[in-house]
Parts: structure tokens; sequence; C-alpha cells
């Protein structure tokens, strides 16, 4: 019901609290699970007190119980324990704090956690937290690992160790939280996204050693999944032993089954590297070897032909053919030249001796006309007393003719 309230017309802390209370007496009683952070149980008081914890949300609550509810569990319920307690709330006005009055407390057994743990990782896997294809890739030689285990664990010294031990130079971001316990997840989750805040931090590792079912359930918590969800740099899960599987084991981008095997498995071994350097140089080297051996082997044949022998030799060849070719043409030249010479002289004898230089020479003589036209009888010498040329073979002279 909203209030009409001023400065100048205010209410009272007595009415406040009292309307508060009157508000929260109309809820029912409810149940509540949460986890044991504080039990006292004072001698001879009739009433235990314990303080109820939400660890994804680090969100408590008080609870008060009459002796006689809580001694039914008191054997099995110590601090850290998770519950499920049905209760009613109630409003202390003097104080305005509220509480849970319980009437009704259960423990949360193994197999009742198993089940919440397999419906909170089908739910994850739905949103596609665990697919492989969101895995991402280690670098092969991180220069700083981010580390965050438990304090002086023995976790922590296996994953030193061992990584040191492999590779002497690597570096470590180290953050020391709780493992287990009400304060777990929120220590985790915050060193987790501090070191993803790291630009220089190549790759986390979440380490713990084994236990129970419940001391590992703050690396299946909700707000631990999304967290390493949604880091930027690869994440590696080494929590508990083989059996051991977290819902962390999931989502992380590499899975190590112990955090010895995390070690192994984020840095490489110098001594195998370099014995690898060694086989790749030794590999190479015959590889080079045998391209040379082969190419020398090609030389070597090549080189070992006439033609490379004496190089000279097929020019000689080819200059003898060439004298060989010109002296052959030059004799056929000649004698075309000899026989077309011998044609010549021949035809030109019968030209000259058929031509009329050749026989005015043996004393003939060719009578013209004075219109140079050949007298070829002596009805074309003309009238008498009618010149007529005579050619000899040294000139010519007049003639007349006789009447």
């Amino acid at each position: 019901m909203a209030l009409t309230t001023s400065p100048e017309a205010p209410l009272p802390v007595g009415d406040v609290s009292r309307l508060i209370g009157g508000w929260i007496d109309r809820l029912g009683a409810v149940w509540v699970e949460g986890q044991i952070t504080q039990l006292s149980r004072r001698p001879g008081a009739g009433v235990v007190f314990l303080t109820l914890r939400d660890p994804s949300h680090d969100i408590s609550v008080s609870v008060t119980c009459f002796r006689q509810v809580f001694d039914r569990i008191a054997d099995v319920v110590t601090e850290g324990a998770r519950v499920v307690v049905l209760a009613k709330p109630e409003w202390y006005a003097p104080r305005g704090q509220l509480s849970l009055r319980a009437t009704e407390i259960r423990p949360v057994g193994i197999g009742e956690l198993l089940v919440r743990l397999e419906q909170l990782k089908k739910s994850l896997a739905a949103e596609g937290l665990f697919a492989l294809d969101r895995k991402r890739p280690l670098p092969f030689l991180p220069q700083l690992i981010g580390l965050v285990c438990g304090r002086a664990s023995a976790a922590e010294r296996d994953v030193l160790e061992n990584a040191r031990r492999r590779w002497p130079a690597v570096r470590f971001e180290v953050r020391n939280t709780a493992v287990q316990g009400v304060h777990a997840v929120n220590q985790v989750v915050q060193a987790v996204q501090e070191l993803d805040g790291l630009p220089e931090v190549d790759v986390i590792v979440v380490a713990r050693g084994g236990g129970s079912v419940e001391d590992l359930l703050p690396f299946s918590d909700e707000q631990l999944i999304r967290a390493v969800a949604a880091c930027r740099t690869p994440v590696v899960s080494a929590i508990g032993h083989e059996p051991d599987s977290p819902l962390l084991d999931l989502v992380a981008d590499l899975r190590a089954s112990t955090p010895t095997d995390a070690a192994k498995k984020v840095v490489p071994d110098v001594g195998e590297e370099l014995d690898r350097v060694q086989q790749l140089r030794d590999r190479a080297l015959r590889t080079v070897r045998g391209l040379l051996d082969r190419e020398e082997r090609g030389l070597a044949h090549t080189l070992g032909r006439s033609s490379m022998e004496r190089p000279q030799r097929m020019v000689d060849e080819r200059a003898a053919e060439l004298d060989a070719l010109t002296g052959r043409s030059r004799r056929v030249l000649g004698h075309l030249l000899d026989r077309a010479d011998s044609e010549l002289a021949h035809t030109r004898a019968r030209v000259v001796a058929l031509s009329p230089a050749a026989t005015l020479e043996r004393g003939y003589a060719v009578l013209q006309r004075q219109d140079g036209h050949v007298v070829r009888s002596p009805a074309e010498a003309g009238a008498p007393g009618e010149e007529l040329r005579a050619r000899v073979s040294e000139g010519e002279f007049t003639v007349r003719v006789a009447e």
C-alpha cells in the first residue's frame, strides 16, 4: 500500500519498521535453498542461529530455528553444507532486521546435487556454451600463464614445478583463492576476470586437487561457467583427478585430468623441442645432401657427353660440312658456267656464220636503193642511170644502173 509522505509530514522510523513487518507477515512459508556459512549452537539455548548464503550471488540471510528442529539433522549438517529450509520470513522491528524462522531443515543429498548439476549442464549446453567451435587453441609457447589455485596448495606446486621443469623461462601470474566453501565461487570468478583483463596473459589455468562432489561444487557453479565462457583468453580446467568432471571442464578451452597434466599441456618440453629441432635439422640436412648428390650425378653425366668434352667438335663438324657444301656449290656453278659459255660460243659462231656481215666478208655486196630498199632482182634495180648504194664488208659505194 502506497503511503503519502512529505518533508513536512514524514513517517517515524518505528512506523516504517512496523509497516515493513506487516507486509512481511503477509508472506507465507517458503522453501529456501542455500549454504550454511555460520552456525551458532549455544549450550543450553533453545534457539539455533545460522546464516544461509547463496554462493552464486553473494547474498546471505539469517535463519533461526528451535533446537529440536536442528537436532534432527545436526549429525549430517555442518558449516559449508547445502540445505533446503522451510521457513517463514520475519521482521525484527526494534533492529530493522529480516530473518527466516525455520520449521524444517533438510540436507541436500549427493543424488539431488547431481540431478541439479545435470539440469544445469543441459541448460548451458542448449545455450551453446559447451560447443566445440567455441574452443580456442592454446598458444604453442605462452610467455605468461595466469594460475588460479588455492594458497600453498599441492595443485599450485604441481603446476609451477612441472611447467618450469619443462620450460624454465615460463612466467606465472598467480591468484590464490578459496577453492571450496562459500567464498570459492566469487573469488575464483574475480581472479579469472582479473587475469583475463591482463593483455600479457596468454592462457589461464584454474587448478585444484581432488575432493568430494561437495568440495568441487564451486567449479560447477553457473556464475563461474558464464565468466569462463566470456573470457577472451584461453582457459584450461585442471580440477580434481581423472574421474572428476565439473562443468568447468566442459566450458574450458582445454581439460586437463590433473594439475600436473595441465602443466604438460600448457607448455612444451624444452628437451623434446630441442630433440625435435635436431631431428628436423638432420632431416633437412639429409634432404639437401640428397638434392646435391642427385644434381652432382646429373652434372657428371652431362659433362661425360662427347659434346661437353669437346664442345668445339660440333662447330668443326658443321664447318667441315659448310666447306664441303661450299666447294660442291662452286664446282656445280663452275660446270654450269662452263657449259653456258660453251653453248654461248656455239650460238655466237652460228649467229656470226649466218649474219650478213659474214656474207659480205666473203665478197658479196648488198645493193640498196636510195630509200633503203634492198634490191633482190634486176627488176628492182630501177631505171637506167639510177644510183644505188652497194654495201661491202669494208664499207659502201655508189653504183649506177646501166642501160
